[in-house]
């Protein structure tokens, strides 16, 4: 079921024979001879069967590697059932081709041994975010606050397949906040200079990566084929996620967030997502298998999948950049900061969108305050977008670029996209003006049904759009772009179906069209509304 390389270890992997009681290796205590840098989890008592249970183990392993220093743990071929495993700095864990760290079963209730470490005590802030973003230790793998935690890593082409965790829903059982029941495949906090590479994981849990806190962080070349969402990095600085691919049909598939977690509104900052692809269309472990089957979901229920930055935005997000992905059959790019924070400097460039089931984009300013400080409304502005490709996008939701009153969303330039949607959109649905909901969650669909077919954009200051195509593949009564509430719209080079208007604008001030071959210059500095 499972990715198969033939790569060979290097014979110094094999050669340290550890006797498995001691855990040491005989030659670390000879005079002369180098400390040992590889720990092989074999010769601390692990069976390496899926039956015995190996988180102590390799627990022992990890403690030996971190008193001598640092070094490799080192996992060969094999099933290793685990409960929670403890990293610690300068540590990193190595799965060979064909080793996996199966998550164990929680233990049965009443059963006084086993299970997951305690989640830890609530938090003053808890209420803000939910129970899996506030907690760490109940985790498969894990490394927790303190001081100089840092140079850790994961890396090999194993697998972590997180099968006895919870996913964190309410309705559950066993619940996620339940004694010994573990909810996270990999928790990193607090913690700096962070390697995660080429392993892939299988059912993670309520998150399969969870990033608070860490500096310094690359997390390249994974394959994450999960139940919940894939990888979540929230109030990090310094991070590289690149050439990974995350089927994740229940949740979203990499989040950077800011939440209230760490008890402070930290930023996520200087994070660069590049050269991945997310997707909610396969059944869960058909991605990892080659078989790619896909998901026949209900009528009432649509994959998610997607890149979505903001659904906790206490702290925001400064010098984002999103480059080179694919989102098939999923929901679309979201940039959202509704709790406070401030979202400034992102750019994004070369996406390819197939099948999404929501707005290819979503950039929305709310007043929702999920934090301590429920005064400042926060900013979003200088956002950068060039050259999107989206094509057989529901008909229901055009992107959308939403502020709130007196708090618009400054400083936006959308340039060289093509949106093809089903199209379809009856008279009624051009005729609605959807709700201001500042203050709700924070998804494209909060809205209903969008009056326009292209871009729905309303509080909104200094917008630039150029080089814009929007098709429909069936005749739609809603205009290409509807504005209300915007000042400074510049629209360069539209392309839009002449059988419905190009524009619907209401209160738009300082407008300008220019260079369209079906529709004819127009330039007005006076607030008005029309259609045309």
């Amino acid at each position: 079921m499972f990715r198969r390389d033939f790569l060979r270890c290097a014979p110094a992997l094999f050669a340290t024979a550890m006797p498995a009681v001691s855990g040491i290796n005989e030659q670390t205590q000879a005079p002369g001879n180098p400390p040992v840098s590889q720990f092989n989890v074999r010769d601390f008592g692990a069976k390496g069967d899926g039956i015995a249970v190996d988180s102590p183990a390799v627990n022992r392993a990890i403690e030996v590697a971190a008193n001598s220093g640092g070094g490799t743990i080192f996992f060969p071929a094999g099933k290793y059932l685990c409960y929670s495993l403890r990293l610690k700095s300068h540590v990193g864990l190595n799965l060979d081709s064909g080793a996996t760290i199966l998550a164990a079963a929680v233990p049965e209730e009443g059963t006084t041994t086993g299970g997951y470490d305690p989640a830890g005590p609530p938090q003053p802030w808890e209420r803000f975010q939910d129970f899996g973003h506030n907690h760490w230790a109940n985790s498969l793998i894990y490394l927790i606050y303190g001081e100089n935690l840092e140079d850790v890593s994961i890396t090999g082409h194993g697998l972590i397949w997180g099968k006895g965790l919870s996913r964190g829903l309410p309705d559950e059982l066993p619940h996620a906040e339940s004694p010994g029941v573990g909810n996270k495949a990999v928790a990193l906090k607090n913690c700096r200079n962070v390697l995660l590479r080429d392993f892939s994981i299988l059912t993670g849990g309520h998150f399969a990566i969870l990033l608070t806190g860490v500096n310094n962080a690359v997390v390249d070349a994974l394959t994450i084929d999960t139940n919940r969402d894939g990888i979540d990095i929230d109030g990090c600085r310094n991070v590289r996620v690149s050439n990974c691919v995350v089927n994740s049909p229940w949740d979203d598939g990499i989040v950077p967030k800011s939440s209230f977690a760490l008890g402070e509104a930290r930023a996520t900052e200087n994070l660069l997502i590049t050269n991945c692809q997310v997707t909610g269309a396969y059944v869960i472990g058909s991605l990892l298998d080659g078989t790619l089957k896909p998901i026949v979901y209900p009528d009432w229920r649509k994959p998610i999948g997607r890149i979505k930055c903001g659904t906790e935005s206490n702290g925001g997000f400064r010098n984002i950049t999103i480059s080179n992905c694919i989102f098939d059959t999923c929901r679309g790019l979201a940039l959202l900061v509704v709790d406070g924070g401030v979202l400034e400097d992102v750019a994004i460039s070369n996406l390819t969108m197939r099948n999404v089931n929501h707005p290819p984009l979503t950039i929305r300013l709310g007043q929702r305050m999920s934090g301590p400080d429920r005064k400042a409304t926060g900013a979003l502005r200088r956002v950068r977008i060039s050259n999107i490709v989206s094509s057989h996008a529901a008909a229901d939701y055009s992107s959308i670029i939403a502020g709130v009153p007196g708090m618009p969303i400054e400083d936006i330039s959308i340039s060289d996209v093509f949106f093809e949607q089903v199209g379809g959109g009856p008279q009624e649905w051009a005729n609605r003006m959807p709700p201001e909901k500042a203050d709700g969650y924070p998804d494209a669909d909060m809205f209903g049904v969008t009056p326009a077919s292209g871009l729905f954009l309303r509080h909104v200051r200094n917008i630039q759009l150029s080089n814009i195509e929007i098709v429909a593949r069936k005749p739609d009564a809603r205009a290409a772009i509807w504005a209300s509430d915007v000042d400074h719209l510049d629209v360069f080079r539209l392309k839009a179906p002449s059988s419905a208007p190009f524009f619907s604008l209401d209160r738009v001030s300082n407008f300008r069209t220019f260079g369209s071959y079906s529709h004819p210059d127009r330039t007005s500095r006076e607030s008005f509304s029309a259609t045309f």
